[in-house]
């Protein structure tokens, strides 16, 4: 075990039998264009696991409905102990590799690491540490979207910041309850990120703790999707009109013959064409006479 993960087990003040409080967001508003996908449910037990999970399973199941053709990784076909770095493998040879001073971690369902972390499915984990250079993960090609559960996170202060690194760089907080002296041990949230836009887009990954110091927390059930498997809507402005409203078509004013009386003045053709209208407003005069002595 981890002298930091000593550290904080030492650290505990009294714990509270596992009751479950919640604070979960389905989905926030957008953060940089970003959509975020936010469960938590609070614990209070560093050596009891929750048993149930509905504000970040629904978190979960909000964020995952958004992709498609994409895996999750459980952490469950890997030896205990194996260290970073470790490259993951999903479908269609996209790729996520994670870097710093990680290893997986087992601990038998229904039963916590003595410290508040346990596995999200099976007895498998990635103990992490969210700290600045200590746990971070690249990919293979643009990610358009990712989503983890996170266990045991700030429960000693400090809300986890993503930085996202790609074309440009930017952070992104989780929303994670602020516990201290272990007052959130054992909590478990679910965050889901999901670009709105290419600018969005990144590469790489980094965790750190808004206060600087590092946090073992669990890490598992790791998703992301690619720019093929996450279907980005276009803005209302950019999409096609399938009901276009018919174009205007402007024709050029004619005026409509009136009809001549057999006294009307004959203005003196000066072109080509006033040479026309003359002949035709002789015939139109010949016809109306004809009609007269009818």
């Amino acid at each position: 075990m981890a002298i930091s993960s000593l550290v904080k087990k030492v650290s505990k003040l009294s714990s509270i039998a596992g009751v479950t409080a919640a604070a979960a967001i389905g989905v926030t508003a957008p953060t940089h264009a970003y959509t975020i996908f936010f469960g938590e449910d609070l614990n209070h037990s560093y050596d009891t696991p929750l048993s149930s999970l509905p504000n970040a399973q629904t978190a979960a199941a909000n964020f995952l409905s958004r992709l498609t053709d994409t895996g999750i990784e459980t952490f469950d076909s890997f030896a205990p102990r194996t260290a970073s770095p470790l490259t993951l493998n999903f479908p269609g040879g996209k790729t996520a590799t994670l870097n710093g001073s990680g290893s997986i971690y087992s601990v038998t369902p229904g039963r916590t690491n003595g410290v508040g972390r346990y596995a999200i499915s099976g007895s498998n984990y990635w103990e992490a540490n969210a700290e600045s250079g200590h746990f971070s993960i690249t990919f293979n090609q643009k990610v358009a979207a990712f989503g983890f559960y996170g266990i045991d996170i700030g429960d000693f202060g400090g809300q986890l910041v993503l930085t996202l690194g790609g074309d440009s760089t930017r952070q992104v907080t989780v929303p994670n309850t602020i516990g201290s002296y272990g007052s959130t041990d054992g909590s478990v949230l679910y965050f889901g990120i999901i670009a709105n836009n290419p600018d969005e887009y990144f590469t790489s990954v980094l965790f750190n703790m808004s206060t600087g110091e590092g946090d073992f927390f669990g890490f598992d059930n790791m998703t992301f999707g690619n720019i093929e498997q996450v279907p980005i809507p276009l803005p209302s402005s950019t999409l096609p009109d399938t009901n276009p409203a018919p174009e205007s078509i402007l024709l050029p004013s004619v005026a409509l013959p009136q009809a001549i009386s057999p006294n009307v003045s004959i203005p003196e053709p000066s072109s080509g064409l006033s040479v026309m209208a003359l002949g035709a407003i002789a015939a139109l005069k010949l016809l109306l006479g004809k009609q007269q002595r009818r």
